[in-house]
């Protein structure tokens, strides 16, 4: 089968498109045939070396997969070959940007049925962060107030709709780029952050502050101060600490996204049922990955994009 492999870290010149050998699913593992993987920006980092999630060389990216069964190992009796699923892998374990992936059972819940099955790969991981830092880690609760950082992006939508839903007052920071789309999001007041200060803008302190943007440390700190004694700060940017304010009880949380088959099965059912919107911005051929992560590495990703198995031609009619 094909696949597209780094054997060292490096830059995106280290990723292979390359023949290698079709895996076999053991007890409690599935054999998916991918419809698509997803590029998320921790692909980039495990690349370029600088993610502290320990894999073994060579390694295939693409932890967020969408496919078909095609086989099942020994102990798996709640899926079918033929079932159309969506899954987000260990992330220390091969991904899917290739033609088939071996998935552990527990990772996989069944598609949405409203969308295109390639599609769905966009949904496991980003839908997973919004729902962890506003819930896991934020505690929300209907008729409390979050503030959302850098809501334009996919897990910000994501992260409105959820809140939303749950009853809480959004406030959410966005680009004149994507104002329309995060107000179309559902969110009740929209800062352009490229025009106003965050600390003169927001009126009434916020119960939680998410952010999920790449902030400097100074700024990001003195955004604690629009929290309520006793809330909360939820970070998604690992790469940078989060602020508290212990004087105060706020505290300091950062999210690193986890598998839940059951919260990602509720994910997809809200998907069906039209509480979230799955966006996908591009759909590329596999052997266009390593250019991918060359715009990505650059700075130049837009959105969510999937990956296909299949060549140039497959993808442009997907």
């Amino acid at each position: 089968m094909k696949a597209v492999r780094f054997h060292q870290v490096g830059g995106p010149e280290v990723l292979q498109h390359e023949e290698v050998e079709q895996p076999v699913p053991g007890p409690g593992e599935v054999l998916v045939r991918v419809a698509a993987s997803a590029f998320n920006a921790a692909d980039n980092g495990m690349r370029a070396g600088f993610l502290p999630i320990p894999v073994v060389l060579p390694h295939v990216p693409g932890y967020d997969v969408s496919g078909t069964v095609e086989a099942l190992g020994e102990g798996v009796d709640d899926l079918a070959a033929g079932d159309p699923v969506v899954g987000f892998l260990p992330m220390e374990r091969d991904g899917g940007a290739a033609e088939f992936v071996v998935a552990p059972a527990q990772a996989l819940v069944a598609a949405p049925a409203s969308v295109p099955l390639a599609d769905a790969a966009g949904l496991p991981s980003v839908a997973l962060t919004a729902w962890q830092a506003l819930f896991d880690e934020g505690e929300l609760t209907a008729g409390q107030r979050v503030l959302i950082v850098g809501a334009g992006g996919v897990v910000g939508k994501y992260a409105i709709a959820l809140a939303k839903r749950a009853g809480v007052h959004v406030v959410a920071t966005a680009s004149p780029r994507s104002a329309d789309a995060v107000r179309a999001a559902g969110a009740d007041e929209v800062v352009d952050h490229t025009r106003t200060d965050l600390l003169d803008a927001v009126q009434e302190q916020v119960d939680v502050l998410v952010n999920l943007a790449p902030l400097d440390p100074e700024g990001f700190t003195a955004l604690v101060a629009l929290v309520r004694d006793g809330g909360a700060v939820v970070s998604t940017t690992a790469f940078i600490p989060t602020p508290g304010d212990e004087s105060r009880g706020v505290s300091a949380r950062t999210v690193f996204v986890k598998p839940n088959r059951e919260r990602l099965a509720e994910l997809v059912s809200l998907v069906d049922s039209g509480v979230l919107t799955l966006e996908v911005t591009r759909r590329i051929a596999l052997a266009e990955l390593p250019a991918l992560h060359a715009e990505a590495a650059a700075g130049r990703i837009p959105g969510k994009v999937v990956v296909l198995p299949g060549d140039a031609s497959t993808a442009e009619r997907s």
